[in-house]
């Protein structure tokens, strides 16, 4: 089995409100301490950001870095960070910020767990609910099953 994507440590709730930038950072923070990026990996978050915005509906935002900065990325893995006070997202409400980070084409597979995850109210309506990191997390460890 791949190593997992996801663990406990890479998810935070927060009960406050930040920044969009200041999310980012966070995210990016989490995946390089997580040993899968390298720490150029916010300046890609913010290229990609500037281009084409992350917000993906159902209050998600996926931060990630653009394909030119492909060498930014060590392993694949996920942040996932709720902030319950919401994060204004170029407009657009945002409780969740998922930054992810995919070596090779294998974002394209998280991606596709997480997009599942988000396309059921009910699913975000626990994640919300979610007291502790912990029962964050079982709630979304179906994405190391991909």
């Amino acid at each position: 089995m791949a190593r997992e994507v996801l663990n406990v440590g890479q998810v935070r709730i927060h009960s406050g409100s930040v920044s969009k930038e200041t999310a980012m950072k966070e995210a990016a923070d989490i995946l390089e301490a997580a040993g899968a990026v390298t720490n150029a990996y916010f300046d890609a978050m913010q290229q990609r950001e500037m281009t084409v915005s992350t917000y993906m509906g159902n209050e998600l935002a996926i931060p990630h870095g653009t394909n030119e900065t492909k060498d930014t990325i060590l392993d694949s893995a996920l942040s996932f960070v709720r902030y319950d006070g919401g994060v204004d997202w170029g407009g657009e409400p945002v409780t969740f910020v998922v930054g992810i980070a995919g070596k090779g084409d294998e974002h394209l597979e998280i991606l596709s767990q997480i997009a599942l995850i988000f396309s059921d109210d009910d699913e975000v309506a626990r994640l919300k609910r979610a007291q502790t990191p912990e029962e964050l997390y079982g709630m979304l460890s179906s994405v190391n099953d991909s």
